[in-house]
């Protein structure tokens, strides 16, 4: 009988994961980009465009992103959560970070 309930309970865990992640489809595809980029990029090519970057204005596609992360805190969590630990990782071996 407990394993039935630990069974279920489990199934449930997994369903409402499920559902988390499919809340945000268009940021997960974002964040997915973001990751993908850093991941597939070498250091050179990142501190290039970290370079032609700087001053220079954000795409439309981007400040609307921000814009809407700026306004919903779960959604603003939901993208820090993907994309945190492999873009920072990816900047720390490449010295962009002490």
């Amino acid at each position: 009988m407990n394993k039935r309930y630990l069974c279920l309970s489990m199934a449930a865990a997994l369903l409402l994961a499920g559902v988390a992640l499919a809340q945000y489809p268009l940021l997960d595809m974002a964040a997915s980009d973001v990751v993908q980029h850093h991941q597939q990029s070498n250091c050179e090519a990142l501190w290039q465009e970290r370079a032609q970057r700087q001053g220079k204005p954000k795409s439309d596609r981007e400040r609307e992103m921000i814009k809407v992360l700026h306004e919903d805190a779960q959604m603003r969590a939901a993208f820090i959560s993907k994309v945190a630990a492999p873009v920072v990782d990816k900047m720390f071996e490449c010295g962009m970070i002490p």
